[in-house]
Order: structure tokens, then C-alpha cells, then sequence
């Protein structure tokens, strides 16, 4: 999956959703660095993705961030507030709780 994911980034098919999926990815395969790298392009290339906030903070997590996955928590939930997305934003609340 990662390689045909990475196939379409090198062909110059880039998106937020690609990079989403990248990000998905690599977290599955439990490279947090590679992670955190797709799903920051992520919400640079679409900044109101809750879902990829979400994940960005889990990488950052994962990597003994703590401060910079609060702080992407935080801004996570303030996304999903405006979106109307409230499972990701009630998944972030508690996620970030468990951090504070």
C-alpha cells in the first residue's frame, strides 16, 4: 500500500488525502518520523482536515512530543469545532486529557 501511495506522490499526484493516507499508513507500520511528515503536509495543503490533525498528534505522540501533540490537540479540536466534526473533536478532548 505504502509503495503505491508513494508511486502517485513521486508522479507529482499530490493532495491532502493522499497524504493523509501516507501518514495512516506509515503510523501503521510504526514510523511516527515518516508519519508526522505526510500528515503535516496534510493540513498544510488542507488546514481545515480534523482527521489529519488527529493523527498528526498521535505521531508526535508516538515520538515523546508531548508539548507539540498538546499543542496540535489543541488546534485539532479548535478544526473540528468549525468544521462540526464532533466525533474527531471528542476523540481529540480526550486524547489531550490523557496528555494534561
Amino acid at each position: 500500500m505504502i509503495e503505491g501511495l508513494e508511486k502517485m506522490l513521486a508522479q507529482g499526484k499530490d493532495s491532502a488525502e493522499l497524504r493523509f493516507g501516507l501518514g495512516n499508513a506509515y503510523l501503521a507500520r510504526g514510523d511516527a518520523a515518516l508519519a508526522e511528515e505526510h500528515l503535516r503536509q496534510s493540513v498544510i495543503l488542507k488546514p481545515n482536515y480534523s482527521a489529519a490533525w488527529k493523527l498528526l498528534a498521535k505521531a508526535q505522540q508516538m515520538q515523546g512530543q508531548t508539548e507539540a501533540a498538546i499543542d496540535t490537540y489543541k488546534e485539532g479540536i479548535a478544526v473540528a469545532q468549525e468544521q462540526g466534526d464532533k466525533q474527531t473533536e471528542k476523540e481529540m478532548q480526550v486524547f489531550l486529557k490523557r496528555l494534561l
